[in-house]
């Protein structure tokens, strides 16, 4: 490519080769002759004059586009799917009269697109199973590993690491769930006419709807759809991209909000993504780590997020049978979204597998705010021991006020079991046991253990243990 016109960044630095591969010119053309082949095949097992040379012909040329003939085609015709009729009957002139026999555009678009949008989403499904996989295992490791939960970023009653982690991974699992579905619920456009009515066929076929059901059949199954839209335009449903990018939206969602808080711990020195040895982090400050992995997550996130609008107002634009203002749009919408997609769980499979975790600052972050949260149990112990509970109350109050003073203004260590312990109220009060941080994190460690096995190894015995590249370009 010439470095003098621009190129698109999802397919020079951030997607992977497989995901490009869907959407290439060369995989899409050919899906086109394939739905001609398919078309053809069909035609001629319920009647049609087609002869096995014309289809011998066909097959012998499926795969050898010559991609400047078709450029000179379309300048000529300003058609698209004509030119590459034309092209394709270039390789085959004795195919040439049946190829398209009866078909519209639509017939190898929107079928193609289908396909295309039916392998793109097995791919992040198989790619999105092994983040979650890989966030597993994470999970796994700092199950029981206490450290300060938050609630609107203050600090609040301690979690662990991987209790933490178990809730990233459930939205990745909603997300998951959402395009098994939707992969479940795909069909085939099959072979509609030029507004759905199946009129062109049903001439071709001398009137009988049944074999013209056949066709619309046996060409669906011939391109791997068990079963067709029932009813169409000329266009399969718009809403079918709505959903689609709806679900690569939602998974956009989680991701962000897992880097995000990536970033956060980051700052806190709890955690850190991968770090390579030559890495900079900063082309000024020499010292930096800065999370650029969840940051360029979040940067795509926001680009896939962006573009949830376009095929909703694609669909509730489509006047009566079709409109062409869906075209361009979808040409730019469908193959970026999820080349992002797929970028963006590159990166997050990288992230997962090579995640820093510091668990003495955890430990000093979480001890720094623990005897604040701890004062409850404390006041408990002390009532327990014979202490007044309106008094303890408020010494405890005075004590707090006193040592949030120490932190807050003057900057100073958080001093308040220093300070309880100075208490003659407090002085059969076995103060250290009660500071276990162990004890405070409730069922989190038994909870990640439960949805490992009840929720996450289900899904690597379903998707296997399939490794992807995680190695980043830049």
């Amino acid at each position: 490519m010439s470095n003098e016109l621009y190129e698109n960044p999802l397919i020079s630095r951030y997607s992977s080769q497989e995901m490009g591969n869907i959407w290439s010119s060369q995989r899409k053309f050919t899906t086109w002759r394939q739905l001609w082949l398919a078309l053809a095949e069909s035609q001629q097992e319920l009647g049609l004059e087609i002869s096995q040379e014309q289809l011998a012909e066909m097959r012998s040329a499926l795969d050898s586009i010559d991609f400047d003939v078709a450029k000179e085609h379309e300048r000529r015709l300003r058609h698209d799917v004509m030119a590459h009729v034309h092209t394709f009957g270039d390789c085959c002139p004795t195919a040439m009269p049946i190829i398209h026999l009866g078909a519209t555009s639509c017939f190898v678009t929107d079928n193609t697109d289908l396909i295309l949008i039916r392998d793109a989403l097995q791919l992040v499904s198989q790619k999105l199973a092994h983040v979650i996989s890989l966030l597993g295992q994470f999970a796994s490791k700092h199950g029981e590993l206490p450290c300060l939960g938050y609630t609107h970023l203050q600090p609040a009653q301690p979690t662990t690491v991987g209790k933490r982690a178990t809730l990233w991974i459930y939205d990745l699992i909603e997300d998951l769930q959402s395009l098994e579905f939707r992969l479940n619920q795909l069909r085939a456009r099959g072979v509609k006419g030029t507004t759905g009515t199946q009129a062109s066929f049903l001439k071709l076929f001398d009137g009988d709807h049944e074999k013209v059901k056949q066709l619309d059949k046996r060409v669906s199954e011939k391109i791997g759809f068990p079963a067709q839209y029932p009813v169409t335009g000329q266009t399969y449903p718009r809403k079918i991209d709505v959903h689609v990018v709806d679900i690569l939206s939602g998974l956009a969602q989680s991701a962000h909000k897992i880097a995000s808080d990536v970033r956060l711990l980051a700052n806190r020195k709890e955690l850190e993504e991968p770090f390579e040895k030559h890495q900079i982090g900063s082309s000024a400050m020499a010292y930096k780590r800065n999370p650029m992995r969840s940051e360029r997550i979040c940067s795509l996130a926001r680009f896939v997020i962006s573009l949830q609008s376009s095929p909703a107002n694609t669909l509730a634009t489509q006047w009566m049978e079709r409109t062409l203002d869906d075209s361009a749009n979808r040409r730019l919408v469908l193959p970026q979204a999820f080349l992002a997609t797929d970028a963006i769980l590159i990166l997050l499979g990288n992230i997962a597998s090579g995640m820093v975790v510091y668990p003495k600052v955890i430990q000093k972050n979480l001890m720094a705010e623990l005897p604040f949260m701890a004062s409850e149990n404390i006041m408990m112990a002390a009532v327990a021991a014979g202490g007044d509970r309106q008094e303890i109350h408020e010494r405890i109050r005075q004590h707090s006020q006193d040592a949030a003073a120490e932190v807050k203004i003057h900057g100073k260590e958080n001093d308040l079991i220093e300070r309880l312990s100075k208490d003659p109220a407090f002085k059969n009060v076995p103060i250290e046991q009660l500071l276990d941080p162990a004890s405070f994190v409730g069922r989190a460690p038994e909870q990640v253990e439960e949805f490992i096995a009840d929720w996450i190894t289900p899904i690597e015995e379903k998707y296997g243990q399939q490794a992807f590249d995680q190695e980043l370009r830049v």
